[in-house]
């Protein structure tokens, strides 16, 4: 048997960069940035140093420890190995979870240092989610319907977390934004764990797509993404044209709620699209955000 090449350095830097799902870094640096900078209305180091600490570090620990233990469903999915997420060496496991840690402890001090405990509470809630979605013994991502819920966590969190962090003043307003973000997040994961049926069950991995069937799991996710759409509608103008965002999702999922678990697969078509459509669904936000800023300045 031929052993295997030494892992170099530049070897190592790309397959964490695939791990850490750069097109999706947006997703979770967007959402603390936005609502600290709402809230403190001024740029400051705390943003700076929160949004790079969301933006890499942050994702890099939540995708490179879920490619660490997911291996073995990874090795059985055509799609992994690219966007979707890397089919990382054995070798490089344990470098992956030790590149997470050491590069989000910088952050998190200082986080810490310039935080409230009420801050702390929701930091440590946030990267507990985080480890425990893919790390035994919780590994909630195979607990249907918490897997969901603990993705949808991964994405809002950020945001609660810089309201906290900047001393926002909660109002059932902003907390309807909230739970608006955390449907569409539980609508996401459900849609996305669709695709992988036939991976997980052959790799004897639980999901909320494995227990419950590909076609009920997309019309859970359609009903998710239009509750959050008409939750919007409770929110300060113009807060309740961010309904609208909802309907790409409803569009690119619709086509699918038909499929099988023998057709699941077929839903990797409407993820590759959803990957995209949030570059868009953040772009429409952004402009309403910005209304909001100009209307409360």
């Amino acid at each position: 048997m031929t052993a295997a090449p030494p892992l170099r350095a530049g070897v190592v830097l790309r397959e964490l960069f695939v791990a850490s799902r750069p097109v999706s870094w947006i997703n979770t640096a967007y959402p603390f940035a936005a609502a600290y900078l709402l809230t403190t209305r001024g740029i400051d180091p705390t943003l700076v140093i929160g949004t790079l600490f969301f933006l890499i570090p942050y994702n890099l620990a939540m995708y490179g420890i879920n490619d660490v233990f997911d291996y073995e469903s990874d090795l059985r999915n055509p799609r992994k190995g690219g966007a979707h997420g890397a089919v990382l060496d054995r070798r490089l496991h344990p470098i992956t979870l030790w590149a997470a840690g050491l590069s989000c402890l910088p952050f998190v001090v200082y986080l810490a240092v310039v935080g409230s405990p009420a801050s702390w509470v929701v930091l440590a809630a946030s990267l507990f989610f985080v480890v425990f979605y893919s790390a035994p013994p919780l590994r909630l991502k195979e607990v249907p319907f918490a897997d969901s819920l603990t993705s949808s966590i991964h994405f809002f969190s950020p945001a609660v977390y810089g309201l906290v962090l900047a001393g926002a003043v909660w109002t059932w307003q902003l907390a309807a934004v909230i739970v608006a973000f955390a449907l569409w997040g539980v609508a996401s994961h459900a849609f996305g764990a669709v695709q992988d049926v036939a991976a997980d069950r052959e790799a004897g991995i639980s999901s909320i797509a494995t227990a419950r069937g590909a076609r009920w799991t997309v019309w859970f996710a359609l009903v998710c993404y239009a509750a959050s759409g008409l939750v919007m509608l409770a929110t300060t103008w113009p807060g309740p044209l961010a309904a609208l965002v909802a309907l790409p999702y409803l569009v690119t999922v619709w086509p699918f709620r038909g499929v099988t678990d023998d057709t699941a697969s077929d839903a990797t078509r409407g993820w590759r699209r959803f990957l995209w459509l949030n570059q868009f669904a953040g772009f429409v936000v952004t402009l309403l955000l910005i209304w909001y800023w100009a209307l409360t300045a």
